[in-house]
């Protein structure tokens, strides 16, 4: 019976969706396919970083001081005009992972039934520092080209974690990575409580945005990328930890 009523809920909202979005009458939800002005969408002046008004177009390696100054424009919106949810997000996986170490605070070691095998160990020695200096380059570069503090501190913990399948012995230096995600987070803070008070909302860029397109451009946003990605990194790391060992007592 569930399954003929979640059947039925599909069909009748791709009904809906199909016949607003295709139907010629004037009391469609949406407009006509095809027939949507751009220049009037708020996300396209996200896209051309205009918000405060500027209508010039944005070129790449030319424009100088935009309003975020970062090429990839999905950076422009989370870690510029929307930065406080991204904030919000950082403090989700904050309590997911204190949750987490709550939860399985005192518990035994984990123990591999079969222990990791030569070529297991040698793959890990070569691929990790790979997967450790491109997570590195994700977040520095992520206002910039795709990417950010989040797939790139992923990417480390996903480091730490091969660790661990490949030594049944290896411990992170659990103190070492609560310092610096509490460091990161608080420096993430810091710069927004800047912008608050330099530029009256949370985070506002006050630094010089640069040329669309250099590596030290876009003001704060790298900079807040590289908090993001050391925060995101050492809690999915200490996430690890908790789930494969129990911290040193």
């Amino acid at each position: 019976m569930k399954r003929v009523i979640a059947v039925l809920l599909v069909g009748v909202l791709g009904f809906f969706i199909y016949s607003n979005l295709y139907s010629t009458g004037n009391g469609n939800l949406f407009p006509k396919f095809g027939e949507v002005k751009l220049s009037e969408r708020v996300s396209n002046k996200f896209v051309k970083k205009n918000v405060n008004g500027n209508e010039s177009d944005v070129i790449y390696n030319q424009t100088k001081d935009a309003e975020s100054g970062s090429a990839n424009m999905v950076t422009s919106i989370v870690v510029n005009y929307r930065s406080f949810d991204t904030l919000g997000e950082v403090t989700v996986l904050f309590v997911s992972a204190l949750g987490v170490g709550l939860l399985l605070s005192g518990k035994s070691r984990m123990k591999f039934k079969t222990p990791p095998n030569f070529i297991l160990r040698s793959a890990v020695r070569i691929i990790a520092g790979i997967i450790l200096i491109t997570g590195v380059y994700i977040f520095i570069h992520g206002h910039l080209t795709p990417g950010g503090g989040f797939p790139g501190g992923s990417m480390i913990a996903s480091a730490v974690l091969l660790f661990y399948i490949s030594d049944d012995e290896f411990k992170t230096k659990v103190k070492a990575f609560k310092f610096l995600e509490g460091t990161a987070g608080s420096l993430y803070l810091i710069f927004g409580l800047l912008g608050l008070s330099l530029g009256g909302y949370f985070l506002y860029n006050f630094l010089p945005t640069g040329v669309v397109g250099n590596l030290f451009s876009a003001g704060i946003v790298p900079i807040i990328y590289i908090f993001v990605g050391l925060k995101v990194g050492s809690e999915l790391s200490n996430l690890i930890s908790d789930f494969l060992s129990e911290e040193g007592k």
